[in-house]
């Protein structure tokens, strides 16, 4: 049985309790942090359960803390004095980060700690659990920007989440260190904004590419968007004499264009006739890269005997227009991205949406679409918090079933690639956070925006079997969801590919 997971009491009020701690919104709004703690966490607590008492759980108990912290409400007060007065502003942005963590917490919480795809069920009552706890602790407290309280829990979790433990322990070592760097840049309460100068974005380096290799080698997260991508591309280019594609963020900056290897080889290999040219655009940032990968491409594509035609367009996907995709009369051109649209959404909705829009205008008989299923774009810091917990945990559970436990190749996978994704999403805001990764729902609202309708891939069979064939370890499933195929381990979504074209 799941242990049972229990919730600070500093969470658990109902609507008059609220009035109650309305009355005062100074002391409400300042006192609330003094509630996130583990001594009453440890004392005054609501127990998950999947009981009848406990069905009810989203609704909020009266506990007897209120008339505790009237006792010393007095002192308190007297203590507030001579703290500067909080604008009205902060009172609600409390409030309303209280009550989404509520919300967040029971959802990712209830499926971390009950579901059978945790580390934290092997541990027990025990480490594991205290764990998790200081964990969403010392999110609260960042979210709430009490620096101290914030601070000694992370002393706490540095000396708890180490980098070679549990999958658990492994995984909290990178929100650690994203919660470091979030509090390094809070502002103190009744200032304006959350956080103060954006944080660094993530640079391309010699780890983070050896990383990124060492993914796609032994996780099947990236070769499944490239098999599915490449079978759907195949069926558009069925029949057709002059094919065309567009590689939005060009194969993610591996070092070869292993996606088009294969895409190369079943061309060739496969009944019927062979285009005539097979032309590739790569679109990035950097023109020396897409020049190496364009010349092993050519070498590659001769060895087919295989007409073949590279194009580099250095440029980001936010300034990339049509009249700089060189598209020719006769050829069908279809479009490819794979983990990369998630980087052009920002805080408004117009940012991605003009991307489409350019997109959209060069007429592509296809769009490939692979992305991370998960909610890391909220607009509230505690949400996506757990969110990314209850997410890169899984990651991490399936990295503990490939990997052993000091295996060099798993702590460069978790510390130079994933590691690097969960600080953007957790300590970085404004342009610099890039990770904004949606589920599938939301894309395909996105899509239908820009004027992209879905098309069913209907493979699920091949898909599976591909699975089989790679050999990963059991735990990994593949399902059909609204016409897209998810990639996830056991219960939870990891990746999900899905196919467009034009209304």
């Amino acid at each position: 049985m799941a242990p049972d997971f229990q919730w600070r009491h500093g969470l658990c009020l109902d609507d008059k309790d609220n009035e109650v701690m309305g009355l005062d919104l100074n002391y409400s709004a300042t006192a609330c942090y003094r509630c996130f703690n583990l001594s009453t966490l440890a004392n005054h607590s609501c127990t998950w359960s999947t009981s009848d008492e406990t069905r009810n759980h989203k609704r909020i108990k009266k506990t007897s803390m209120i008339d505790e912290s009237s006792g010393s409400s007095s002192s308190l007060c007297n203590s507030l004095n001579s703290l500067p007065r909080l604008q009205f502003r902060d009172h609600v942005w409390v409030y309303t980060q209280r009550y989404l963590a509520i919300e967040a917490m029971e959802e990712a919480a209830l499926a971390m700690m009950a579901g059978k795809d945790t580390e934290v069920k092997e541990e027990g009552n025990g480490d594991g659990m205290k764990l998790v706890q200081q964990l969403i602790a010392c999110a609260e407290a960042v979210a709430c920007r009490d620096k101290a309280h914030a601070s000694a829990l992370l002393s706490e979790l540095r000396v708890n989440a180490l980098v070679f433990g549990t999958s658990f322990q492994r995984v909290a070592s990178c929100f650690v260190q994203g919660l470091s760097d979030r509090l390094a840049l809070v502002q103190p309460l009744g200032a304006v904004g959350v956080v103060g100068p954006a944080a660094k974005s993530m640079a391309i380096t010699s780890e983070r590419d050896e990383s990124l290799s060492l993914v796609y080698e032994i996780c099947p997260q990236i070769q499944f968007g490239h098999f599915v991508a490449n079978a759907s591309i195949l069926e558009a280019f069925e029949g057709e004499s002059l094919v065309h594609v567009v590689d939005l963020g060009m194969t993610l900056g591996l070092p070869h264009g292993r996606q088009w290897h294969n895409l190369m080889q079943s061309l060739v290999n496969r009944s019927g006739k062979v285009p005539k040219r097979l032309k590739i655009t790569g679109v990035g940032n950097c023109s020396e890269r897409l020049g190496e990968i364009g010349d092993e491409l050519k070498r590659y594509a001769d060895g087919l005997k295989l007409n073949f035609e590279f194009l580099a367009v250095e440029k980001s996907l936010e300034t990339l227009q049509a009249k700089d995709i060189n598209v020719e009369d006769g050829e069908v051109l279809v479009m490819n991205s794979i983990l990369e649209l998630h980087c052009v959404v920002k805080e408004s909705r117009g940012a991605l949406n003009s991307v489409l829009q350019r997109l959209h205008q060069l007429s592509p008989k296809v769009v490939m679409l692979v992305e991370q299923d998960s909610s890391h774009n909220g607009p509230f810091f505690l949400g996506r918090f757990m969110e990314a917990l209850h997410y890169y945990s899984a990651i991490f559970d399936s990295l503990d079933a490939m990997l052993p436990k000091y295996d060099t190749k798993r702590a460069k996978i978790e510390q130079f690639y994933f590691a690097e994704e969960i600080k953007n999403i957790v300590s970085c805001e404004g342009p610099a956070r890039v990770e904004r990764h949606e589920r599938v729902d939301q894309w395909r609202r996105r899509m239908s925006r820009a004027g992209f309708q879905s098309v069913p891939i209907k493979m699920l069979m091949q898909a599976k079997q591909w699975l089989r064939k790679v050999q990963t370890c059991e735990g990994y499933t593949i399902i059909e969801e609204k016409g897209c195929l998810v990639l996830g381990w056991k219960s939870k979504p990891i990746i999900a590919a899905s196919c467009w074209k034009c209304s």
